[in-house]
């Protein structure tokens, strides 16, 4: 059975990094008198919680923009949102659904945060020598909606997904890794599309019945293809993650 062991250190490392940490807290502790400082564990879940909000905010100032390729119709986060939810799926197969739920969580609090900010910059009463107030007040205040869809729509897809392929993974344990991956990204990023675009549509100037259909359509397709595309990636990722973490090794307890 694999086990979740995200807070060890690289493989091969375990007793140098446990005598590095202890190391330098005795060090710490030497040159700084009574200080403590906790120690950090050894592991790429941050880095990967990091990316996976990076991403997800990026999306939201971009998505602002409408997009038409031809006779597609898109949005401005088109290329660069698919990386969450590969980023998702790393983190659901390697650090189980409460790790990514903490990460979807996470994400959430920053983007509340990021549109309070927008707001209190807009708010601010602009320098004589600064010129692009009405433009910095047109494309981030269109984030309130923007964001709604992208929150709502995030939380249903993100979640949906990191359930799914967890869920699948209970069944299947190691094996048909491409099964959990695909299926879960369908779920997840058919409610994610589904719910972004029928709040954000109007938004960016798709009104018509015809149009929303095609945004939906266009983004859950093009979102679903890219993933299974970069299928080869995601599973490298992975595999390499969990060769790092000791995934493969068993408990000690």
């Amino acid at each position: 059975m694999a086990v979740n062991n995200s807070n060890l250190p690289a493989s091969g490392q375990g007793a140098v990094a446990s005598e590095s940490v202890q190391a330098d807290s005795a060090q710490q502790t030497t040159t700084s008198g009574n200080a403590r400082f906790i120690p950090i564990q050894a592991s790429f879940y941050p880095t990967f919680v990091a990316l996976f909000i990076a991403v997800f905010l990026i999306s939201n100032i971009t998505a602002t923009k409408g997009v038409q390729l031809g006779p597609l119709i898109t949005d401005g986060a088109f290329f660069l949102f698919p990386l969450a939810y590969i980023v998702g799926d790393v983190l659901a197969e390697c650090y189980g659904f409460k790790a990514a739920r903490r990460a979807i969580w996470t994400g959430f609090a920053v983007t509340v945060l990021a549109v309070v900010t927008f707001y209190i910059a807009i708010w601010l009463p602009a320098a004589d020598f600064y010129e692009g107030q009405d433009a910095f007040a047109e494309v981030l205040g269109l984030v309130p909606r923007i964001v709604l869809a992208s929150l709502f729509g995030y939380l249903v897809g993100q979640l949906l997904n990191s359930w799914v392929l967890v869920s699948i993974k209970k069944h299947t344990g190691e094996k048909s890794l491409w099964a959990r991956l695909i299926g879960s990204t369908v779920v997840g990023e058919f409610g994610d599309t589904l719910v972004f675009c029928l709040i954000a549509a109007p938004v960016i100037g798709i009104i018509t019945f015809g149009d929303t259909v095609n945004y939906i359509i266009v983004g859950f397709l093009w979102k679903t293809i890219i993933e299974i595309v970069l299928l080869p990636v995601t599973y490298a990722v992975i595999a390499w993650v969990k060769r790092r973490e000791n995934y493969y090794e068993p408990s000690a307890a």
